[in-house]
C-alpha cells in the first residue's frame, strides 16, 4: 500500500494549518461519497489517536512500513471505519466541502466555480508579468479541465454542522482543544473545567496599619 501525499497534507486534520484547494491530480482521483454525521464525528474524534503517528508518517514518506500501516488500520477500525482507506476517503470529502465554504457567511461555492473566478481575475490583472500570467492561466485551465464538481450536495450541510469542531483541529494543530474549554464534534463548546482549589485567591489579610474600629459600650 502506498501512502499518498494527499493523506499527509489533507486527511490528518490534526496537522493542518489551513485547508488548501485540492491539487488537480488529487481531485481527479478523489472518490466522492455521501457523508454521514457519524462519519464526520468519527473523523474528528480519531485525530487524537492519529496525531502521535504524524512523525512516523513524515519519516516514512509515501511508503510507510507494514507496522505503521497496521497501526493506521487499527485506529481507523477502532473509530468505526471499515479500513484506513475509508478514513482517507472521508477526510478527502470533508476537505472538498471545507474548501468551498465561506467561514463567515457559511455559503458554499463549488471549487470549480472558485477556480473559474480566480482565472477571470488573473486574466484581468494587468500588474502580473505576461510570462507569470500565462503560467498561472495554463495551470488553472488544466485544473478546471480535470476537476469534478461536488457530487453529493447534502455533504455541505453535514460538514457545516461540524465546521467549528473541524476548524478547531486546524487552529490547535495537536488534536487537543485550546485552553478554556473543549469543542464537541457537533460544534457546541463544552463547559470549561472548574478551577482547582489552588487557583482560588485567598481573602486579603487585615491591614495592620488601618485604625481599629471604635469599641462599642
Amino acid at each position: 500500500m502506498k501512502l499518498s501525499k494527499f493523506l499527509l497534507t489533507v486527511c490528518l486534520a490534526s496537522v493542518l494549518a489551513s485547508f488548501a484547494a485540492l491539487p488537480a491530480a488529487m481531485a481527479q482521483d478523489l472518490k466522492q461519497l455521501q457523508l454521514t454525521d457519524q462519519q464526520v464525528i468519527a473523523f474528528i474524534t480519531a485525530q487524537k489517536d492519529f496525531q502521535p503517528l504524524v512523525g512516523k508518517l513524515l519519516e516514512g514518506g509515501d511508503k510507510p512500513n507494514d507496522a505503521l500501516l497496521g497501526e493506521l488500520e487499527t485506529i481507523a477500525k477502532k473509530h468505526g471505519f471499515a479500513s484506513f482507506a475509508e478514513f482517507e476517503d472521508v477526510g478527502a470529502n470533508i476537505t472538498l466541502v471545507l474548501d468551498g465554504l465561506d467561514r463567515k457567511s457559511g455559503q458554499y461555492t463549488d471549487p470549480i466555480d472558485k477556480m473559474k473566478a480566480e482565472l477571470a481575475d488573473i486574466e484581468k490583472d494587468s500588474t502580473i508579468p505576461d510570462e507569470d500570467k500565462k503560467l498561472a492561466i495554463d495551470d488553472l485551465k488544466q485544473e478546471i479541465a480535470v476537476a469534478k464538481p461536488l457530487e453529493f450536495k447534502g455533504n455541505v450541510e453535514v460538514v457545516k454542522t461540524h465546521q467549528a469542531a473541524l476548524e478547531k483541529l486546524m487552529v490547535d494543530g495537536s488534536g487537543d482543544s485550546a485552553a478554556g474549554g473543549t469543542e464537541e464534534p457537533g460544534g457546541a463548546p463544552a463547559a470549561p473545567a472548574p478551577a482547582s482549589p489552588e487557583a482560588v485567591p485567598e481573602a486579603p489579610a487585615p491591614d495592620a496599619t488601618a485604625p481599629a474600629a471604635p469599641e462599642t459600650k
